[in-house]
């Protein structure tokens, strides 16, 4: 009985965070998510910052943030005045205070030149909070075997420390865009080749990998060509907290392949990430497939 109400609790506060993610442009207030988790206006903020470890105020100025920051990152075209509309604020200047105060930059120098390291920090509290929440139950439903083909792509190598890994997405994302091979018309895979946090961070390793055939330059010190394998995998798809896939993937690894009798390859579990290589959509529009590899 007690299971039954903890799911249908942790549910409603899924709702409440989903509900956040698609109206950032709208009223956020505590009288309108309060009705939509359908809990008490008078003890849903204490509700809320047990759940998740901060104010539902300062989740929506994060979420708003972020979203402000890809956009920065990711579209020359917006003015910084209209970013920071969107993202709340009635005027550029007190916008720029603000971000300057989360992640060290104005949003000038953010566009030039984003400083990730600083930004991954900032916005910890925000993955953390879905991380309490955002748990999803798959089942063997949820997973199909297919065989794939062989996908030639250019990958750029990531070694070390994950807290660095936002500023070698950077340069990933400015390679791919220089070499003309948009997210939407060139295939984007992750391969995970270690542990997502693995005792020592120094030995975090992870490709991230744009599908082509296109020749690399002897000189290019960025990109390096390579293939992924073609073969058997179980096909996993994830459509929510897609920026943590250690669940699913600990599912594929703990309960699916026991039962399923299949082996796993001699290649590591990746991922292709559907719509956008950084999420610059919202978090409900970002899809990623996982796959794990078997003989």
């Amino acid at each position: 009985m007690m299971k039954a109400a903890l799911e249908n609790y942790q549910a409603r506060m899924r709702r409440v965070l989903d509900h956040i993610d698609r109206h950032l442009d709208g009223d956020l207030d505590l009288e309108t998510v309060s009705r939509v988790a359908a809990f008490s206006k008078f003890h849903f903020h204490r509700q809320f910052t047990a759940t998740f470890g901060l104010s539902l105020h300062r989740y929506v100025q994060l979420a708003r943030m972020k979203r402000a920051s890809h956009r920065l990152a990711a579209d020359d075209a917006q003015s910084v005045t209209d970013i920071a509309m969107d993202a709340g604020y009635d005027a550029p200047d007190a916008f720029a205070r603000a971000f300057r105060r989360r992640f060290g930059q104005s949003p000038s120098s953010f566009r030039k030149a984003p400083d990730w390291v600083p930004w991954l920090s900032a916005l910890g509290p925000l993955d953390n909070a879905r991380s309490k929440i955002m748990q999803i139950i798959y089942s063997e439903e949820d997973v199909i075997v297919r065989d794939m083909p062989p996908t030639p792509v250019a990958i750029m190598e990531h070694r070390g420390d994950p807290a660095t890994l936002g500023v070698t997405i950077e340069r990933f994302i400015a390679w791919r865009k220089a070499a003309g091979l948009s997210p939407e018309t060139s295939a984007t895979f992750n391969i995970f080749r270690s542990e997502r946090r693995p005792a020592n961070p120094a030995d975090y390793s992870m490709d991230l990998c744009v599908g082509t055939d296109r020749p690399i330059a002897a000189d290019d010190e960025e990109m390096k060509a390579g293939v992924i394998p073609g073969g058997r995998c179980a096909v996993l798809r994830v459509a929510q907290n897609t920026n943590n896939l250690e669940p699913a993937a600990l599912y594929l690894y703990r309960d699916w392949l026991p039962a399923s009798g299949e082996e796993a390859r001699d290649f590591p579990i990746y991922c292709r990430r559907h719509l956008s290589l950084f999420p610059d959509v919202p978090v409900h529009d970002v899809v990623v497939e996982l796959f794990l590899p078997l003989t």
